[in-house]
């Protein structure tokens, strides 16, 4: 039996502060129960003494590299135009902006900096394959992307600055829904009406946790820093587009609509309601009835959802026997930041997968590569044989890539 809360969520806080033992306020269990995908938090000092590990001008040099996903939006008050270039940027681009009302926003700086990426671990009270990417914004004064709603959860973690969070909580609070409609004259999904129902400032290491379609309004009070911890949370159109696309490629053409008990019809012109259960029928047999294999799709579907960048090998894969020698000469196998792994059980041992491909192993192994950033001498001996073939196969397609100390590690 699930034992209940002792509070009815209309008594549940929407403000609470941190401790050193407890960064969300409370049990991680209790978070998840009661606020996970149900009521927004603000989390005061959730990473206490947070100090940022990019500046605004590291941001603004890796907006120029290739490659990166890079907005800029600013906003005339006086004309209400918002205004949005996508990246890469020149450098010169930066000096020439104003000193207020303008927001940079780069996507996946956890895959491009290992100090961000570190931020992440602060978040293994959810699973690994449910986090998308560190999105990192910098605003100048006043700078904002307007009013709006996300279609997933996400933690909004003060960085540097201050930034003005409003939001309308009206469907936690038992009200009647906020309207989302958007407006038609900009080029980004803004609200129509936005009427907030809680207004706060956060300082670094604030932490904001809104659910999804919970509008919201982010504004810089002064040049500031805002993480962004976004979910992976595909739309039924985007996992129903990928299911059929892998029940196409391996169906049967054996299996067809078919007819035996035909009879006479009424209107030889007419699909009756027979006809239509054939086509039931005939579409049913093309499901994924088998667990493992609808487990095995969506393993490899959410390690390759929205993925911004490509893992190629960068250097010729040593043999074997060369990358067993070289790990006992303390060489490290470090995993590609765009390589997204997780793992299921399956009717024997467990699935592995790593960005679209998927390896039959053992649970032990599966697991040890999927939580593996780092792969050792010490590591890779604690694998089976298979578990060993696979971090070969995976290093031949540049998901691992090793180094023994003579060059920096950072990809």
């Amino acid at each position: 039996m699930t034992k209940k809360s002792s509070r009815s969520h209309a008594d549940l806080p929407f403000e609470i502060v941190a401790t050193r033992q407890q960064p969300l306020g409370m049990p991680a269990e209790r978070f998840l129960r009661d606020y996970w995908h149900k009521r927004p938090l603000l989390i005061r000092n959730a990473f206490l003494d947070f100090q940022t590990p990019v500046a605004p001008e590291d941001l603004a040099g890796l907006a120029c590299e290739e490659g990166v996903l890079a907005r800029l939006i600013s906003h005339d008050r006086a004309s209400d135009v918002w205004n949005v270039r996508t990246g890469p940027f020149l450098e010169e681009d930066f000096p020439g902006l104003p000193d207020h009302d303008w927001t940079l926003l780069v996507q996946d700086v956890d895959k491009w900096d290992a100090d961000v990426r570190a931020v992440l671990e602060q978040f293994n009270f959810l699973p690994r394959w449910r986090i998308d990417d560190i999105m990192i914004s910098f605003a100048a004064t006043g700078g904002s992307v307007g009013a709006h709603v996300d279609h997933y959860d996400v933690f909004l973690l003060q960085g540097h600055g201050h930034r003005r969070w409003q939001i309308d909580a009206s469907t936690a609070m038992g009200r009647k829904p906020p309207s989302l409609e958007f407006r038609d004259d900009v080029d980004i999904k803004l609200l129509r009406r936005f009427v907030p129902t809680h207004d706060w400032v956060l300082a670094p290491g604030d932490m904001l946790y809104l659910p999804p379609l919970v509008p919201h309004h982010g504004i810089a009070e002064d040049p500031c820093l805002t993480f962004s911890v976004g979910m992976r949370a595909p739309s039924a159109s985007e996992l129903i587009g990928d299911y059929l696309d892998t029940l196409i490629a391996d169906a049967d053409e054996a299996v067809r609509y078919h007819d035996e008990d035909l009879a006479l019809p009424t209107d030889r012109y007419e699909i009756d309601a027979t006809a239509m259960t054939r086509v039931v029928e005939a579409l049913n047999a093309l499901r994924m009835n088998d667990p493992d294999k609808l487990g095995n799709w969506f393993g490899r579907f959410m390690t390759t959802y929205r993925a911004a960048g490509d893992v190629m090998p960068s250097q010729a894969a040593p043999s074997q026997a060369q990358l067993e020698q070289a790990l006992s000469a303390g060489a490290v196998l470090f995993r590609h930041p765009w390589s997204r792994l997780a793992w299921r059980r399956a009717k024997r041992g467990a699935v592995l997968f790593c960005t679209g491909l998927e390896f039959a192993l053992s649970i032990k192994d599966a697991q040890r590569l999927a939580a593996a950033e780092q792969l050792d001498g010490g590591g890779y001996a604690q694998l089976s044989a298979g578990g060993r073939a696979v971090v070969l196969e995976l290093l031949e397609q540049g998901h691992y890539q090793l180094n023994d100390g003579s060059e920096d590690d950072e990809t």
